[in-house]
């Protein structure tokens, strides 16, 4: 579990508000990049909170709906296929990043927001700090880590219905070995990035 020792010890510097922003599909080779920002109270945190990648989808499930109940305020943002192909992965997550941090500061234009971000630093006039291994020290950050992949594991649904014969709904977009054997027997779908795809295809 992420205790809340990091986020507290933040807070101490004189900041209204803790926001933690991650992202999830980064390494997918279909779907939009998301990223989710959240706001939590520090008093006491929500037993289990972690690192989404270490938690079980029962488990996951139950600490977003505690997560979403709790938050003080919570949001996503979302880079396409599209844009990923023209700006580059790192430059599409900054960018859901940042769109994701911009809703805080419209909710909240009178607080003095810093911005714990995972591994990354966004192109915004804030209080930010990128925090390697984020989702592990950071409980805001964890919390943003459950909230981003539950919230795209459900578009991956979608995605399945609307690009069927990939299986998008159960690897979630990621590179397996039935995503690419799909990907050569049907061609890449319109939801694929093109990018990520070079060697798929040349096999």
């Amino acid at each position: 579990m992420t205790d809340l020792n990091f986020d507290l010890e933040r807070l101490k510097e004189g900041y209204d508000y803790i926001a933690g922003i991650d992202e999830v599909g980064r390494g997918c080779l279909f779907g939009d990049v998301v990223a989710a920002c959240v706001i939590m109270p520090l008093d006491k945190a929500i037993e289990g909170v972690t690192d989404s990648k270490k938690l079980s989808p029962k488990k996951r499930g139950l600490l977003e709906a505690a997560i979403k109940e709790r938050a003080v305020f919570y949001a996503y943002a979302n880079e396409s296929p599209e844009v990923i192909d023209a700006v580059n992965i790192k430059q599409a997550t900054r960018r859901a990043m940042k769109a994701a941090a911009e809703k805080a500061m419209d909710r909240f234009p009178d607080k003095d927001i810093l911005f714990l971000v995972d591994a990354e630093t966004m192109d915004l006039d804030c209080h930010q700090s990128a925090i390697i291994h984020g989702d592990d020290l950071s409980y805001t950050i964890a919390c943003a880590s459950i909230l981003a992949k539950e919230y795209r594991d459900r578009l991956c649904i979608q995605w399945g219905e609307a690009y069927p014969g990939y299986g998008i709904e159960k690897h979630k977009g990621y590179g397996t070995k039935q995503h690419r054997e799909a990907i050569r027997a049907l061609g890449p779908s319109a939801g694929h990035r093109m990018s990520f795809l070079t060697k798929i295809l040349n096999k």
